[in-house]
């Protein structure tokens, strides 16, 4: 009888265990995946902003620097996202770092295109831009289920008995939330004065 009882707990023991495992691996598959919706709109939106940029050349012949630096933006937003490994603490900060670029840079490009009316009614700038908002909001909304997930994973990893397991599991470390650069200059409501 007694065997049999010290079996019954070894069992559940080992159930506890590879329970915990299973809750961990899935966690964290499901933060991989989420960053890969990212990477998949982020992508989408790097293929926009080239044809946005050819359209709008035409109408801002004067305003080359800007131009310029949307494409160098973009193109080191995209190098980061290829270029870096975005498991890691330093290639998602990196990766925040280039995006905060290329934000701040679409927002001049922004600012430059108002005052072109005859660019903001060009069909071909209407409908780009209209793709290039969607794709912000996809970007935003995927990176906010990533985050959600990432803070899914490290909640259950720090959580006790996980925390004690996880090393031994190999889930050594917490995952990375994806910040982009601080845009507050961006955000802030504008000064008006007369």
């Amino acid at each position: 009888m007694s065997g049999f009882i010290v079996a019954a707990v070894i069992i559940v023991f080992i159930i506890f265990l590879v329970s915990i495992f299973n809750r961990l691996v899935a966690l964290k598959n499901r933060f991989q995946n989420a960053f890969s919706q990212i990477d998949v709109q982020l992508k989408r939106r790097y293929d926009l902003i080239p044809n946005l940029v050819e359209t709008a050349k035409s109408y801002m012949a004067h305003e080359k620097d800007t131009l310029e630096a949307v494409i160098a933006a973009r193109n080191g937003a995209a190098s980061s996202l290829q270029s870096s490994d975005t498991t890691s603490d330093s290639g998602l900060k990196a990766l925040g770092k280039a995006e905060g670029a290329l934000q701040s840079a679409m927002s001049r490009f922004s600012v430059v295109m108002e005052q072109y009316p005859e660019l903001k009614a060009d069909g071909t700038m209407m409908q780009l831009s209209e793709e290039l908002s969607s794709t912000e909001n996809k970007v935003a909304f995927s990176r906010q289920a990533y985050n959600d997930s990432v803070m899914d994973y490290n909640t259950c990893r720090q959580s006790f008995p996980q925390n004690i397991l996880a090393n031994f599991f190999g889930h050594t470390k917490n995952a990375q939330l994806l910040e982009f650069e601080d845009r507050a200059e961006i955000q802030a409501a504008p000064k008006v004065s007369f």
